[in-house]
């Protein structure tokens, strides 16, 4: 089969909600948009974790002397996103505190609609810190987030607003 593939920079959105009301945690067009939404995209020097694993269980028994295993609970691992700082605003320090509650939203191949890529992390901002350095690069914080509850995979871009497909 034929693939197009793509590079994630200049492609993947992602995205802060301050909430998403539906319980599949998959938000609305207009959940995507301000001022629930603000897009973190341009302001992300680097993004880390954001993946869901499994600890399996390991079920051995006497009739072989192969460890099976079975699946085991699902963990995601804390997860980060470090941002360019702005020298004249404070817009995403004040957006992320420590404590923050919302969710960040992936559109994994961008903006478009019934693309089977939006990914939804509810999370609490764990941890927010500048990171300091005396090198030849751009000023930096990092956010550490905790992933709050199961999140939503491989869910359906909304619609645009109008569009009835």
């Amino acid at each position: 089969m034929a693939q197009q593939r793509f590079m994630r920079r200049g492609i993947t959105k992602i995205l802060w909600l301050k909430n998403v009301v539906a319980e599949t945690r998959i938000p609305t067009r207009a959940e995507l948009s301000a001022p629930n939404c603000t897009d973190l995209t341009e302001a992300m020097s680097d993004v880390d974790g954001w993946s869901l694993t499994n600890e399996s269980i390991e079920t051995p028994d006497m009739a072989s002397t192969f460890s099976s295993s079975i699946p085991g609970n699902d963990k995601a691992d804390n997860s980060s996103i470090t941002f360019y700082e702005d020298q004249l605003s404070d817009a995403f320090e004040t957006l992320l505190p420590k404590g923050a509650v919302g969710y960040v939203v992936f559109l994994r191949k961008g903006d478009i609609p019934g693309s089977k890529s939006l990914d939804s992390f509810p999370v609490q901002v764990a941890s927010r810190t500048p990171q300091y350095n005396a090198g030849n690069e751009a000023a930096k914080f990092q956010a550490v987030f905790s992933i709050t509850s199961p999140p939503t995979l491989d869910a359906a871009v909304p619609a645009a607003s109008g569009d009835d497909s």
